[in-house]
């Protein structure tokens, strides 16, 4: 085993713990929130946030991967002359895409509340958030160094700094203005972020600055590097201008949608902030243990590719599925298991717990998906990621526009299984073309889907035995980690994690003399 993948897993660890911690505090913030300004409230600012994404992808416009790959590259050829000149100009790129920006979102705020979102409400808190966006672009830039580096406390450090900042200044903020009512409750909770993010690049430009100048002091005219940066932003950017207008189209069409399904303008906004703004963070809240993972696979692929290390990038590659394959299966299983109780203890809401168990079948689709874009991103495959965002996204429009006024949100809820299969199934095709690269579904799927199975099976007869209802934060999370710790022992009894895997962990998890 390479010494690459034990500093993908420590790096991993790292973030992850970090993504955990600031996940967890993001969902009590949100709850927290949602309490304060209620479900119409989220929706309205799920709406307003659909068009901060697409903003936002403006601003960034594909810098951090482009960051990631030039310094990566710069490093792993041995030309680490060319990391400043590589940063400068994604510095420079991010500025001008940044401020671009704001520009457009400061100027054309009403426009956009009036016409897109059909809410004029929306238009202080979009002004508000449009000053962030140039400091959002060049703190993308800083990141994406850091992760090539694997510079992963800094970069955490920089994440805890920015949470502890929103957290405090929301609270203050949302203390004093939201019984004014859903508009100002909503600029509280944007204007938090925005002191958030300032503060943060701030903060992550210190630490950018001593590390460049301590270990890259040799500088290079960097002849090449503005095309090779473009080559890796602009397809990303392009990609995800389209995909992330198409997204925004479809979530502004799910509100209007409802309305023409029967229902009012705030059940509607309800209805949205349900879905959008309560049920999928916790969704995706355990994908704090995988995006680190995918995160640093880029760069480390990146490097693999350029020596041309196949088998070094089928290995890592082929870890890295499985145990996302057997993670994401386990959490399926615990959130199907435990829909009611998620649902009654984090929001007290019985409509939170339906769409929990509604839509947690997709969350293997969906988490083994983000793990194959990031290998394929990796092996500079981002014109055919561009290519099928493009098709997905529009699709995905298409359906909300024809589905919601006749079934409702679950016209929503099809869409999202339709969009996921769909980009899942394009990207494994294209990763097994690329790399030679084969799924066994035994190990990856059946198995792990036998123990899940098994594991909340047993788990929920026993709390049934006892009588032991979930009803505080305690007993929600022993009744969760019986029932991951009864996963992992019938995926040791069943083999499922074999020899070979434990001396792989095994290996991982030695320390270094």
């Amino acid at each position: 085993m390479k010494t690459s993948a034990r500093e993908i897993f420590t790096g991993g660890i790292v973030l992850s713990l970090t993504a955990l911690i600031m996940r967890t505090v993001s969902v009590a913030f949100n709850v927290y929130v949602s309490g304060k300004i209620g479900s119409a409230g989220m929706g309205l600012l799920s709406l307003i946030m659909s068009v901060y994404s697409l903003a936002l992808t403006f601003a960034v416009s594909g810098i951090s991967l482009a960051s990631t790959r030039l310094t990566a590259e710069a490093v792993g050829s041995g030309k680490k002359e060319d990391v400043r000149a590589a940063m400068k100009r994604c510095l420079i790129y991010s500025v001008v895409f940044g401020s671009l920006t704001f520009i457009v979102l400061f100027t054309s705020a009403d426009f956009i509340a009036g016409n897109w979102l059909g809410d004029m409400r929306c238009v202080r808190p979009i002004k508000t958030f449009a000053i962030s966006m140039p400091f959002i672009s060049m703190s993308s830039a800083m990141h994406g160094y850091f992760t090539a580096l694997r510079r992963v406390k800094k970069s955490a450090s920089a994440q805890f700094f920015e949470q502890l900042v929103k957290i405090y200044i929301t609270s203050v903020l949302i203390g004093t203005m939201a019984y004014k009512g859903i508009e100002e409750a909503c600029i509280a909770v944007i204007g938090g972020a925005t002191i958030a993010e300032i503060a943060s690049f701030l903060y992550t430009f210190l630490l950018y600055r001593y590390d460049i100048l301590k270990n890259f002091k040799k500088k290079s005219r960097g002849v090449g590097i503005v095309a090779k940066m473009c080559s890796i932003s602009i397809p990303v950017a392009l990609s995800a201008y389209i995909r992330t207008g198409l997204v925004t189209l479809e979530h502004m069409l799910i509100p209007r949608g409802l309305k023409r399904y029967g229902a009012s303008s705030e059940r509607s906004l309800e209805t949205y902030g349900v879905l959008q703004g309560m049920v999928l963070p916790i969704i995706l809240f355990p994908t704090a243990f995988l995006s680190s993972f995918n995160m640093l696979l880029v760069p480390e692929l990146a490097k693999a590719a350029a020596k041309g290390e196949k088998r070094h990038i089928n290995y890592i590659s082929e870890r890295f599925l499985r145990f996302t394959a057997v993670f994401s299966i386990g959490v399926c299983a615990i959130m199907i298991c435990f829909s009611h109780e998620l649902g009654y203890v984090i929001y007290n809401n019985h409509e939170a717990s339906d769409f929990i168990k509604t839509v947690a079948p997709l969350i293997p689709i969906m988490y083994f998906d983000s793990a194959v874009d990031s290998i394929l991103k990796g092996l500079d495959q981002q014109l055919f990621n561009m290519r099928i965002n493009i098709i997905d996204a529009a699709s995905s429009a298409l359906l909300v526009y024809l589905l919601c006024p006749k079934i409702g949100i679950m016209g929503y809820i099809v869409t999202i299984f339709a969009s996921e299969i769909f980009n899942l199934s394009c990207s494994m095709v294209r990763l097994m073309n690329v790399t030679g690269l084969r799924i066994n579904l035994v190990s990856f799927v059946i198995k792990p889907l036998i123990c899940a199975l098994g594991s909340c099976t047993l788990v929920k007869l026993m709390f049934e035995s006892v009588r032991a209802i979930a009803c505080s934060y305690l007993s929600l999370f022993i009744h969760l980690f019986v029932a991951l710790f009864v996963y992992v022992m019938f995926l040791i009894a069943t083999l499922t994690l074999n020899g070979e895997d434990r001396v792989w962990i095994k290996g991982l998890l030695k320390v270094k003399k």
